[in-house]
């Protein structure tokens, strides 16, 4: 990440990561950012962490706002101070390779009419959740669908077009592809971000998937995502206690 010159012109790509105590994982994140080749800008977007996060990530390089809690609340936060013609949202247990930059710069400038992209997703770690992820997530990608912890990113042209990120409790990256894909077509780049399974590993995963899963049917069938926030929380507390 060239510092020096993110803070005199205008960069070619941000990065926006929203946070909630997030220490054990941000430090990761955005050393790894460090070593993005271009020019970038790393903006975390802190809903009022309790730990050591927004330090971690200021010793970082890592410029740092504050916002109202909710992942789409705090990627929209990020996104109205973002100077970047492109913006990319991570995970804050997400890592992104090297050439991220350049890869998204080389989609984009190919065609004109793709609004935005993803990243393909490897979950790290040996364990069964994470194979299986590893293995899903493609699958899902075929069906056009694409997450979160996949790495979206957009032309702040397109972003604004659509109105950014909704303050929806769950499913906010999925309205949020569902719209951009109105206003121009995506790409999927092949290159791997690298995302935490330590969140789904354990005897619960079986159970917790199952009721993911049907809380993204009833979504797809018209639910609206605060009607199944009120049913997140059960799924939210088992994946938290693994």
């Amino acid at each position: 990440m060239n510092k020096e010159a993110a803070e005199t012109e205008r960069p070619a790509l941000s990065i926006i990561i929203p946070t909630l105590n997030e220490a054990q994982s941000i430090r990761a994140t955005v050393e790894a950012l460090a070593h993005v080749r271009g020019n970038i800008e790393v903006i975390v977007v802190d809903g009022g962490s309790g730990d050591l996060t927004t330090e971690i990530a200021s010793q970082n390089g890592a410029k740092i706002i504050m916002s109202e809690r909710g992942r789409g609340l705090q990627m929209h936060s990020g996104a109205r101070v973002a100077r970047g013609e492109v913006l990319l949202f991570l995970h804050a247990d997400t890592t992104a390779p090297p050439d991220a930059a350049e890869r998204i710069a080389e989609a984009l400038a190919r065609d004109a009419g793709v609004a935005g992209g993803n990243f393909g997703i490897r979950f790290d770690g040996n364990g069964r959740a994470a194979r299986f992820l590893t293995w899903l997530y493609p699958q899902l990608g075929k069906l056009g669908l694409c997450y979160g912890d996949s790495g979206i990113f957009v032309r702040a042209s397109a972003y604004r077009q659509i109105g950014g990120f909704k303050s929806f409790p769950i499913f906010e990256d999925l309205d949020f592809v569902r719209r951009l894909r109105r206003c121009g077509s995506m790409v999927h780049l092949p290159v791997a971000v690298v995302t935490s399974s330590r969140r789904f590993e354990g005897h619960s995963f079986a159970l917790t998937f199952a009721r993911w899963s049907i809380l993204q049917g009833l979504y797809w069938a018209g639910v609206h995502p605060r009607v199944l926030s009120q049913l997140y929380a059960p799924v939210r507390g088992a994946r938290s206690r693994n």
